[in-house]
């Protein structure tokens, strides 16, 4: 039996039953996210000022709590990079609040740095309706996990979000991940999560209790954003995503944007705006290889193919022009 969960029958009359049916099973899921919070205990007869106080002032102990994490992090960014430069994709697996930002995540990534959408997939339980509005028991489904993580790789990497570090449709998840040959990180809220030993990397981020137990799209939450920002962000870097801390993914489509990259431009190179426009036209709206002319002087041509050997990164691109 999984020893953070106790399962048993609901009592008579509890849960829905009409006389004479199943009786339901009531789980109780044992984890820090589920412990009242002694800090919290009169919340519900404080000033709206008060309550605020107490909700921010445990917002504030999230961050020490995912840096206490980050080598954790460090290993799992490694493993993205691997993937992603192996030609592999990267997979988020979640319910309800983990799902739903995991799935924002994965969205922003391609406007931020021009990469595939399907490089990073998000798979939530139960499907995309279950974005807007819950479903009852799609969590609890492991199957439903294994049938999302049936099309991955050897050389993928699945990351499982689950605040108690137990659910049921991110465990079936990992599991066929593992079994298709992928490697396994998951983020939870649980230190001692039980599916901890069943992954290659455990980010177990130590949040506690929520300011109203069992509230994991409070602290919880907070965390696993705090954790996907970080992971998505240190990938998208180490693949070269970014030229010093600039976004150099974003390929200029329409005016707003052809604004934000003539501003990237400029910070880079330190050239005018007009000259930076000109190269962003001449390179035909791609950030990348306008920042090499500029930096270089090279023509737009050589500039993109030396862009396309460094694998998109524009330090590796600048060393190949300048080296030769």
């Amino acid at each position: 039996m999984d020893p953070d969960l106790d399962t048993h029958p609901a009592a008579p009359g509890v849960g829905g039953t009409a006389p004479g049916g199943p009786e339901p099973r009531v789980e109780v899921v044992r984890s820090p996210t589920e412990e009242r919070n002694p800090r919290t205990l009169d919340i519900d007869v404080l000033p709206t000022l008060e309550v605020l106080r107490l909700i921010n002032a445990e917002d504030a102990t999230v961050a020490g709590a995912v840096a206490a994490v980050l080598p954790e992090l460090a290993r799992a960014v490694d493993l993205g990079v691997a993937a992603l430069d192996g030609g592999g994709r990267i997979h988020y697996f979640g319910a309800g609040t983990s799902g739903r930002l995991a799935t924002m995540d994965a969205a922003e990534l391609p406007p931020t740095y021009g990469v595939a959408a399907d490089l990073v997939v998000a798979h939530h339980a139960g499907g995309e309706s279950t974005l807007r509005e819950a479903a009852e028991g799609v969590e609890d489904d492991a199957s439903l996990g294994a049938a999302d993580a049936a099309g991955m790789r050897a050389g993928d990497l699945a990351v499982g979000l689950a605040a108690s570090g137990r659910t049921p449709y991110v465990g079936g998840a990992l599991r066929r991940a593992r079994e298709r040959g992928a490697h396994t990180v998951l983020v939870s809220a649980n230190p001692a999560a039980v599916l901890a030993a069943e992954v290659d990397v455990h980010i177990g981020v130590a949040t506690g209790p929520e300011v109203i137990a069992g509230s994991t799209r409070m602290k919880a939450g907070t965390a696993q954003k705090l954790v996907l920002n970080a992971f998505s962000t240190a990938v998208m870097v180490r693949l070269g995503g970014t030229y010093s801390n600039l976004m150099v993914g974003v390929n200029a489509s329409n005016a707003k944007l052809r604004g934000r990259v003539v501003t990237i431009l400029t910070e880079a190179s330190g050239q005018p705006a007009d000259v930076c426009a000109d190269a962003l036209a001449a390179a035909g709206g791609d950030t990348r290889v306008a920042l090499v002319c500029l930096l270089t002087g090279a023509e737009p041509d050589r500039a993109a193919e030396e862009v396309r050997a460094a694998g998109g990164s524009v330090r590796d691109a600048l060393r190949r022009l300048t080296t030769v």
